[in-house]
C-alpha cells in the first residue's frame, strides 16, 4: 500500500511542490486547511504532514505556529523548496490583458515589485493552486493567477511571466509531521525543536537563554507569539543545532527547564543540506 503524504492546498500547491520534492515515493493528499492535513495524519489517512513554516522574503506562516504544540505530531524531517512564482492566464491573454492577479496572501507579498510594475491589483485568495484553478474555471484575460507551474499544467493555463519573485533566493521552509516521534540520531547534523513559556519573573527570556549560550549552542530561531488571547501569555518556539542527548544540548534544555512553565519538545530531525 502506497504511504500517503498530507498538504493544505489544491494540487499544483507550492506545499504539493515540497511533497513531490522531498518524499517522490509517496501519494500527496490536497487537504482544505492546515488543520484538514493534521488531521488526516492523526486519524490515518496519510501518514505524514507537510508544513510550511516560514519564507525567506515573507517571513513566518503565523497559523502553524499556533497549530504545531497541540497537534499530537512530531516533526521528523525539515525541507527547503525554491519557490518560483508565475503569472498564469487562460490560454490567448496576454500580459497587457492581466488587470488583477489571484493568490495566497503570502505570494501576493512576495512579488510587489513585479504588480507594481505592470500595474496588476492583487487579489487575496484562499491558496495559490486554488486561486489558478478558480482562474480557469473563470475564463477571463483580464484575470491571473500567482502560482507554480505545476498548477498552470494542471489547470491547463499559459505562463505569461516566469519566476516574478522579488527576491532570487525566494525559499519556503516546510516542516515534515508524524504521528510517531523519530528520536534516533540519523545524520551528522542534527535539529531540534521546541516549544516554551517563561515563568512570570524579571529577566526569565534572557536567564533561560543563557543556558545556550554558555553551552555552546547554535539558536537558529526564537520566535514568540500570544496564546489564549491573552496579551500577557506569550510562547515561545525555538530551532537549535544538536540532538537532545548531545551533553550540552542537554545541559542549556535543563537550565531553560529552571526558567519555564512549560517546555514541549517538537522533533528532532536531520538539518537539510539548503542550510548549508
Amino acid at each position: 500500500m502506497t504511504s500517503r503524504i498530507a498538504f493544505q492546498g489544491e494540487p499544483g500547491a507550492y506545499s504539493h511542490q515540497a511533497c513531490h520534492e522531498a518524499r517522490p515515493a509517496m501519494e500527496a493528499l490536497p487537504c482544505p486547511t492546515f488543520e484538514d492535513a493534521i488531521e488526516a495524519v492523526r486519524d490515518g489517512r496519510a501518514d505524514m504532514a507537510m508544513l510550511p513554516v516560514e519564507n525567506s522574503t515573507y517571513g513566518r506562516v503565523a497559523d502553524i505556529h499556533h497549530l504545531l504544540p497541540d497537534s499530537g505530531l512530531h516533526i521528523v524531517d525539515e525541507a527547503f523548496v525554491r519557490v518560483h512564482i508565475n503569472l498564469l492566464a487562460v490560454p490567448g491573454a496576454t500580459l497587457s490583458d492581466v488587470k488583477s492577479a489571484q493568490s495566497h496572501t503570502v505570494l501576493l507579498g512576495q512579488c510587489r515589485d513585479f504588480l507594481r510594475e505592470y500595474g496588476i491589483r492583487g487579489q487575496v485568495g484562499a491558496d495559490t493552486a486554488g486561486s489558478a484553478k478558480i482562474i480557469a474555471e473563470r475564463g477571463d484575460k483580464t484575470q491571473a493567477a500567482l502560482a507554480s507551474e505545476l498548477a498552470g499544467e494542471i489547470y491547463g493555463l499559459d505562463v505569461l511571466a516566469r519566476h516574478i519573485e522579488d527576491h532570487d533566493r525566494n525559499t519556503t521552509r516546510f516542516l515534515l509531521m508524524s504521528r510517531e516521534a523519530d528520536m534516533t540520531r540519523r545524520a551528522d547534523h542534527m535539529m531540534t525543536s521546541f516549544v516554551f513559556r517563561v515563568r512570570n519573573i524579571p529577566a526569565a527570556l534572557y536567564k533561560a537563554m543563557g543556558g545556550f549560550a554558555t553551552n555552546g549552542v547554535n539558536m537558529t530561531k526564537l520566535e514568540s507569539y500570544m496564546v489564549g488571547g491573552s496579551f500577557t501569555a506569550t510562547q515561545f518556539y525555538a530551532d537549535v543545532e544538536g540532538h537532545p542527548e548531545d551533553r550540552n544540548v542537554q545541559l542549556a534544555l535543563e537550565e531553560l527547564g529552571y526558567f519555564t512553565t512549560n517546555l514541549h519538545i517538537l522533533g528532532t530531525y536531520p538539518a537539510d543540506r539548503a542550510r548549508d
